[in-house]
């Protein structure tokens, strides 16, 4: 069980995840196509919600994300979504380019109170054995339109292509009333100056935190451009990583996915309450209270993702 101390730590604060991938099989207990223990993301959600967090942003990378996330959404009012084509699934336009943005709209006219943002899109250059640059590029301008046309901010996807990434944003800015956030940030602090100055946050998790660079450049982004996630069930802040000795928050987990409990985590597998390690380590590199930082971080995303909330 999570212990009484961390509950009450965690009900004095207010948070909410910006990404998490709650459509991945992890949570119905699937590994690479293998079934290990019963559904579990019910359970999942009210360790979340038990210990603070006030809403959840589930992501889409595909339009094929969109019919498993809008069902979960709507099992919760905490719970909203993301619609868009992540950078390495981009290819998926190329059959039918028109078909694939008149089906991206069909899902934000049908769900449009649970939709808050344009996404996962963006640039990838790491996994371009997934998709080409060209193709990325093509379809991220695209989606674009998107923001546009509903008027909502993006949640954006961007690795190892800071110039081609920071170019289509500038020539688009127009079509950005809303901005966004970039979520799971690593870049350099320069990179970060950039954006903030173009009007986007920086989401931050455990992917963000790994290495003492990251750790400074995360030190000097200013509070009032962070938003914080997880993008469970990914991105946990590992023992290896320079931000875990920041880490008070310690959750019990079960090594083997077989030996599933209901009041315990898996390890390896992020999930949304541990957003609390997240804050943990901004407090630490910042030396400042994470009850503060908490405060300013959901400040933050109310103004972005929920200005009407």
């Amino acid at each position: 069980m999570i212990t009484s101390s961390f509950i009450k730590v965690r009900s004095m604060i207010k948070i909410i995840d910006i990404g998490a991938n709650l459509t991945d099989p992890m949570f119905q207990g699937v590994y690479n196509g293998s079934a290990k223990h019963q559904a579990d993301l019910n359970n999942v959600l009210e360790r979340g919600w038990s210990a603070g967090l006030q809403k959840v942003i589930i992501t889409c990378g595909t339009i094929f994300d969109c019919e498993q996330a809008f069902q979960i959404a709507n099992t919760h009012e905490k719970l909203y979504a993301t619609v868009g084509c992540h950078p390495t699934r981009c290819g998926e336009f190329e059959a039918d380019p028109d078909g694939y943005m008149t089906s991206l709209c069909n899902q934000i006219d049908q769900h449009r109170d649970k939709v808050v943002a344009i996404g996962e899109c963006g640039l990838d250059y790491d996994r371009l054995n997934f998709c080409e640059k060209d193709t990325q590029k093509k379809y991220f301008e695209q989606q674009l339109k998107l923001a546009e046309k509903y008027q909502l901010p993006l949640f954006l996807h961007c690795r190892n292509a800071h110039d081609d990434f920071f170019d289509i944003l500038m020539n688009n800015l127009d079509r950005i009333p809303k901005r966004g956030v970039v979520h799971t940030f690593d870049g350099s602090l320069e990179n970060a100056q950039k954006l903030i100055e173009l009007g986007f946050y920086l989401g931050l998790n455990g992917c963000s935190l790994k290495t003492e660079d990251n750790l400074k450049v995360a030190a000097d982004i200013p509070d009032d451009r962070i938003m914080v996630e997880t993008d469970s069930p990914w991105c946990e802040i590992r023992p290896s990583h320079a931000g875990s000795k920041f880490i008070k928050t310690k959750f019990p987990a079960v090594k083997k996915k077989e030996k599933w409990d209901k009041d315990m985590l898996i390890a390896g597998r992020c999930e949304p309450v541990m957003i609390t390690q997240v804050l943990e380590v901004l407090a630490g590199i910042k030396n400042k209270p994470m009850e503060q930082l908490a405060e300013q971080y959901y400040n933050n995303t109310m103004k972005v993702f929920f200005p009407l909330k």
